[in-house]
C-alpha cells in the first residue's frame, strides 16, 4: 500500500513539474512580442523618426497598433498550445483582428516611409517587429512548411508594399531578410520549446496509462488468484456437506467427521483468502499433488499421481504447475461423473509437462467457458508455458500444461510409480 501512495506522490510531483513548465514556457511566449516591441519597436520611434508633426502622429499610431498586436498575441498564446496539443482546435476568427492589426501596421509603417519620416535602419527594425505578434501564434497553428510558405509570402507582400510607396536600393532589399529574420526566428524559438513540452506530457500520459494498466493487470491477478484458491475448496466443501447431510438422515456418526473436515477446510480457506489479499501466496506443486489425490479420493474418484512431486524445479514453475493441479482437480470435481483421474508428471532437458486425464468427462469442452482455464493460460503464457485442454474421446478430459526449461535449470528425476 505505502509503495502505491508513493507511486501516486511521486506521480502528482511529476505532474505540477510539468505544470509549472509549461506555464513557464506560456509566459515566456507572452512576453516575447513585448520584448520585441520595446527592443525593435519602441527605440526607432525615439531616434529614427523625423520631429515633424506627422511623422510623430503617424509613429505614436503605430507604437499603438504594436502594443494592441501584443495584448491579442497573448490572448491567443493558451489556445494556440491547445490547439499545437490537438486538445482543441483553435478558432481561426481570432485570427482576424491580428491580421488586421498586422496590416495597419504596415500601412503606417509604409505611409511613415513614404513621407520621409524615418530613416532607412530605424525603418528595417520596425520592419521585423511588425509580423512578430502574429507568427507567434501562426508558427504553433500550421505544420513548419506552412509557415515558412507563409513567411515567404508576407516577405513578398512587405516588399511589393514599401515599393509601392517609393523605397528604392539597399533599404527595400533589406526589407527581404529582415522580415524572414523575425519569421525564422520564432520558428527557432517557439517551436522546438512547446514540441519538447508536448513530449514531456505525453511521456507523462504513457506513465499514467502504464500506472492504469499496472491497476487492471493487479486486479486481474487478484481475480484470478481468487477464483483458484476458493473454487476447489468450495467445490469440496458442498461435496462434503452433501455427504454429511445423506449421513446424518442415515443416522451414521461418520456425518460428525464430515462436518469436522468441512470446517477445516473453510478455515483453511479464510487463511488462503487472507494470503491472496496480501499478494504473498505462490501455489506448491508438490503439495498441490497430495491435496488433489486427497480431495479426489475424498470424493470416491480413484486418483493417480505418476513422476516427481518438482522439487527441484524452479519456483516460478513449480508455482504455476501447482495452479494447474488445482484448477484441473476442481474441474474433475465440478464436470462430468469420473472414477478414475491420472495425474503425470514428466520432464526432459528442455521443458516440464503435466498431464491431467479423467473420464467421465461430458461431450463438451467442461471448463472451457470459465475463467479458471484462462487464468492458467496467463500464468503459463508468462513463463513462456502453454495450456490445452479438451475431450480426447471415448469419455476422457485431458489438461495439458507445458512450461519450457531455461538452461542451467535444474530437471527432476522422474520417479515412476508414485501413487
Amino acid at each position: 500500500m505505502w509503495g502505491r501512495v508513493r507511486g501516486r506522490r511521486r506521480g502528482w510531483q511529476e505532474r505540477g513539474k510539468l505544470e509549472r513548465i509549461s506555464l513557464y514556457s506560456r509566459f515566456t511566449v507572452a512576453v516575447m512580442p513585448w520584448l520585441f516591441t520595446l527592443a525593435w519597436g519602441l527605440t526607432p520611434l525615439f531616434s529614427d523618426i523625423t520631429h515633424d508633426p506627422l511623422p510623430l502622429a503617424l509613429g505614436g499610431a503605430l507604437l499603438l497598433v504594436s502594443l494592441a498586436q501584443c495584448a491579442l498575441s497573448n490572448l491567443n498564446v493558451k489556445p494556440s498550445y491547445e490547439h499545437y496539443f490537438g486538445t482543441s482546435v483553435f478558432p481561426r476568427r481570432r485570427l482576424v483582428a491580428p491580421l488586421a492589426l498586422m496590416a495597419l501596421a504596415l500601412g503606417l509603417l509604409a505611409a511613415l516611409s513614404g513621407v520621409g519620416g524615418i530613416d532607412g535602419d530605424g525603418m528595417l527594425l520596425l520592419v521585423s517587429n511588425t509580423p512578430m505578434a502574429l507568427v507567434i501564434t501562426q508558427v504553433l497553428l500550421v505544420p513548419v512548411r506552412t509557415f515558412l510558405v507563409q513567411s515567404l509570402v508576407l516577405t513578398a507582400l512587405t516588399v511589393g508594399l514599401f515599393a509601392a510607396v517609393g523605397v528604392r536600393g539597399g533599404i527595400l532589399a533589406g526589407v527581404i531578410p529582415t522580415t524572414m529574420f523575425g519569421c525564422l526566428l520564432v520558428l527557432v524559438s517557439v517551436r522546438p520549446s512547446v514540441w519538447s513540452l508536448s513530449v514531456m506530457w505525453q511521456a507523462e500520459e504513457a506513465r499514467d496509462l502504464q500506472a492504469r494498466l499496472a491497476v487492471a493487470e493487479e486486479r486481474l491477478r487478484f481475480g484470478r488468484d481468487m477464483h483458484d484458491v476458493l473454487g476447489r475448496n468450495l467445490a469440496v466443501i458442498a461435496l462434503k456437506s452433501e455427504l454429511a447431510v445423506e449421513l446424518a438422515q442415515r443416522g451414521r456418526p461418520e456425518a460428525v467427521d464430515q462436518m469436522v473436515e468441512v470446517q477445516r477446510i473453510a478455515r483453511a480457506s479464510q487463511q488462503e483468502v487472507r494470503d491472496v489479499v496480501r499478494g504473498y501466496r505462490e501455489a506448491d506443486l508438490s503439495t498441490e499433488l497430495v491435496g488433489a489425490q486427497g480431495v479426489l479420493k475424498a470424493a470416491g474418484i480413484e486418483c493417480e499421481v505418476t513422476g516427481d512431486g518438482g522439487g527441484q524445479l524452479p519456483a516460478a514453475v513449480q508455482s504455476a504447475l501447482g495452479w494447474a493441479v488445482r484448477e484441473a482437480a476442481t474441474n474433475v470435481l465440478r464436470h462430468g461423473d469420473p472414477r478414475l483421474c491420472t495425474i503425470r508428471l514428466s520432464a526432459s532437458a528442455d521443458r516440464v509437462v503435466l498431464n491431467v486425464e479423467n473420464d467421465g468427462a461430458p461431450s463438451t469442452a467442461a471448463g472451457e467457458s470459465g475463467s479458471g482455464l484462462a487464468g492458467l493460460r496467463e500464468r503459463l503464457g508468462v513463463l513462456g508455458g502453454s495450456l490445452d485442454a479438451g475431450p480426447v474421446g471415448d469419455g476422457l478430459f485431458r489438461l495439458t500444461a507445458k512450461v519450457p526449461l531455461s538452461r542451467g535449470e535444474s530437471r527432476p528425476a522422474v520417479l515412476e510409480g508414485r501413487r
